[in-house]
């Protein structure tokens, strides 16, 4: 099973999941391979794609977003899973999906969509980030869920080898899952 995993990430910590989620689907027998949305000129070859995006100020990034309209006809052939990165703090907030991710679910009839923590580190930061950061009160620091991160990673991969049915994936808040029901692959 050849499975690309592609991100938008302005400081790392998107690449960082998505270089996770690479590393744990090879383990688990796929043919996983990361790289960069705009790296593309064709996704043709891969039974599956993961898409993730950063999320600034409530949107993804625009180079995934572009991604996505470049092969959208293609995704919607494909099994397709979309995750977000960016609410910080405990309890994470802002805790709502991002609007992009349900046009991004329309557009690839993605099976899932989740969204997880994310990081926020000053040193990264130009002037004008950290005057918007402390604007808005965010907290700094690492909020990522590396454990709920390899365990998506590993649901997908066993979804795609059938070893379990989309029945037996674990129920996960509302909150931090949107997506279409049942796993219906497509020939």
């Amino acid at each position: 099973m050849k499975v690309l995993i592609t991100a938008g990430s302005k400081h790392g910590s998107t690449t960082e999941i998505a270089a996770t989620i690479t590393s744990v689907m090879s383990e688990r027998g796929m043919d996983a391979t990361f790289r960069p949305p705009s790296a593309f000129a064709s996704i043709a070859g891969y039974d599956a794609v993961v898409i993730g995006s950063a999320v600034y100020a409530g949107r993804w990034r625009e180079e995934v977003k572009e991604f996505v309209e470049r092969h959208a006809d293609e995704l919607q052939q494909l099994d397709v899973w979309l995750f977000s990165s960016g609410p910080l703090g405990d309890p994470p907030k802002p805790a709502e999906d991002p609007p992009d991710a349900a046009v991004m679910l329309a557009k690839t009839n993605a099976h899932d969509h989740r969204l997880f923590t994310g990081k926020l580190d000053k040193r990264g930061l130009s002037l004008g980030e950290r005057a918007v950061v402390r604007g808005v009160k965010a907290p700094y620091g690492d909020f990522r869920d590396w454990e709920a991160i390899r365990a998506w990673a590993t649901e997908i991969s066993d979804l795609l080898v059938g070893a379990i049915s989309d029945a037996e994936v674990p129920a996960i808040s509302p909150v931090f899952r949107l997506g279409n029901p049942g796993l219906a692959h497509r020939d």
